[in-house]
C-alpha cells in the first residue's frame, strides 16, 4: 500500500480541526494544527501573539513542526495520514502579511509533497474569532486567497469540501480518496 498523506487546508474558521476530530472519531490517523501550540507556548513566555511581535521566528517554529509532522506522517503505520495544515501555509501566512522568509522555506515546500490536498471555503456562518485568531473574517477570506495562490504554484490540484454538516464534510473527503 501506498502511504496517503492528506492535508486539510482553509483560512482561519473554515471548520478544519472539527474535520480532524471527526476523523479522529472514526478511527484515522490524524496530526492536529501546531499553530496553536506555538502560540500558547510563546504566551507562557509571556509574548501574547508572537506571530505578530515575530513572525518570522513564529513562522519558522511552524515549520519545524509541519516538517517534523509530515516525516512523522512517512513513518505511520497506517494508510492514510490526515493533517491540519501543511508546510505551504507557512509561506502563504507570510506572503499575506508580506514578509520575506529564506529560501529553505521554499525548499520545504518543494521537497514535502503531500497526497491530497482539501481545501474548506471561507464560511461566515461558523467563524469564530478567539484568543489564538485574530483575523476578522474579511482578512481570513485574504488568508483563503494566499492559500490557494501558494498551493497551486506548488503543483496542487485542490479539491474544495462543499459547506455542509461535518459528518457529510468527512464523507466528502473520504470519497474523493
Amino acid at each position: 500500500m501506498q502511504k496517503k498523506i492528506i492535508v486539510i487546508i482553509g483560512g482561519p474558521g473554515t471548520g478544519k480541526s472539527s474535520i480532524i476530530k471527526g476523523l479522529v472519531a472514526k478511527g484515522y490517523c490524524c496530526y492536529p494544527e501546531i499553530s496553536r501550540e506555538v502560540t500558547l507556548e510563546a504566551q507562557k513566555r509571556g509574548i501574547e501573539q508572537l506571530f505578530l511581535e515575530d513572525p518570522l521566528l513564529f513562522s519558522q517554529m511552524l515549520l519545524d513542526g509541519r516538517i517534523k509532522q509530515f516525516n512523522d506522517a512517512r513513518n505511520e503505520p497506517n494508510q492514510w495520514v490526515f493533517i491540519d495544515r501543511g508546510i505551504p501555509d507557512v509561506v502563504a501566512y507570510l506572503d499575506y502579511i508580506g514578509d520575506d522568509y529564506p529560501a529553505h522555506f521554499i525548499d520545504a515546500c518543494n521537497e514535502n509533497v503531500y497526497t491530497k490536498i482539501f481545501i474548506l471555503p471561507p464560511w461566515e456562518e461558523i467563524y469564530e474569532s478567539d484568543s489564538e485568531r485574530y483575523e476578522n473574517f474579511e482578512q481570513a477570506k485574504k488568508i483563503q486567497e494566499h492559500l490557494t495562490d501558494t498551493y497551486k504554484k506548488y503543483g496542487y490540484d485542490l479539491i474544495e469540501v462543499p459547506k455542509d454538516s461535518i459528518d457529510n464534510r468527512i464523507l466528502f473527503i473520504l470519497d474523493k480518496i
